[in-house]
């Protein structure tokens, strides 16, 4: 199955438009963010004091989600908010390592896919080819801003892949067999990206940090919308279709929504903030 050079072409200037402005608005916010942090860092206990407490609202909103807890994965997770590392961590350093090591994840897995001879080699479709690696080095850029904000914030910068999503594309490799499948796999971490940092803006405590966050947020949001629209064409048959502006009187019903599964952003697969973080 082929792809339509020109309609991909087309989703990548929009990505890479899209991107420009989101690393713009997160460059302008790294340097207030480490204004902010050295005004939170004069009163230590005060800080202290309101990470424990943030630590344990994060630790009842878990044990409320049901079925987590129960599950085991989630009694771990919560054992993490009560460990030496990070017990004097602040949260914001945590979320911030976090979604670098998701970034790093994203990173990995795509530079992967570039190694398959139908996503990367000699048989790959040359636009599929240029939007893996520009969708790669957009992730590393976001790698790169959310370390930025840790270590400005006084932390260390995560460069591992997120370890719990890192499994997950281990055993998922060995399956792939076709660019759907690559696909597939993209979804799935895009998906946790965007999820994740919409549960952080709520949950930053320093407002630069927020913005930073929703910035990258937006980009990762578009990418799971562009690869679901993808997704649905490929595995109707129809990649003709894939074309800005669209043809719509030869577009399926459901082409309106297909991208955009829910009115509101869901975030039952955020990553919690310690998930990734380094001490």
């Amino acid at each position: 199955m082929s792809l339509d050079d020109a309609a991909l072409q087309g989703l990548m200037e929009e990505s890479a438009d899209t991107h420009a402005d989101a690393m713009r608005a997160a460059r302008r916010g790294l340097a207030e963010v480490v204004e902010h942090s050295r005004d939170d860092r004069t009163d230590p206990e005060a800080n202290r004091a309101f990470a424990a407490g943030r630590r344990e609202v994060l630790r009842k909103s878990l044990v409320g989600v049901g079925g987590v807890a129960a599950a085991g994965f989630g009694a771990a997770l919560l054992g993490l908010f009560d460990m030496p590392a990070f017990a004097d961590q602040n949260t914001d350093i945590q979320m911030m390592q976090t979604a670098a090591s998701i970034e790093a994840l994203a990173v990995a897995t795509y530079k992967t896919a570039l190694t398959l001879p139908f996503i990367g080699g000699s048989s790959a479709n040359s636009v599929v080819k240029a939007f893996a690696t520009m969708t790669m080095d957009q992730h590393n850029q976001h790698l790169q801003a959310f370390n930025a904000a840790a270590t400005r914030l006084g932390g260390k910068a995560q460069n591992n892949p997120d370890p719990k999503y890192a499994a997950v594309v281990k055993a998922a490799v060995p399956g792939i067999k076709g660019p759907g499948d690559v696909v597939g796999l993209a979804i799935k971490l895009e998906t946790v990206a965007a999820q994740t940092y919409v549960a952080d803006v709520s949950a930053l405590s320093d407002l630069q940090a927020r913005k930073v966050t929703a910035s990258i947020m937006g980009v990762e949001a578009q990418h799971v919308s562009i690869l679901l629209a993808v997704q649905a064409l490929l595995n109707g048959g129809a990649p003709q279709l894939i074309a800005l502006p669209p043809n719509a009187a030869a577009l399926p019903a459901a082409a309106g929504s297909v991208g955009f599964p829910d009115s509101f952003y869901k975030t039952d697969q955020a990553s919690p903030a310690a998930e990734g973080a380094v001490s």
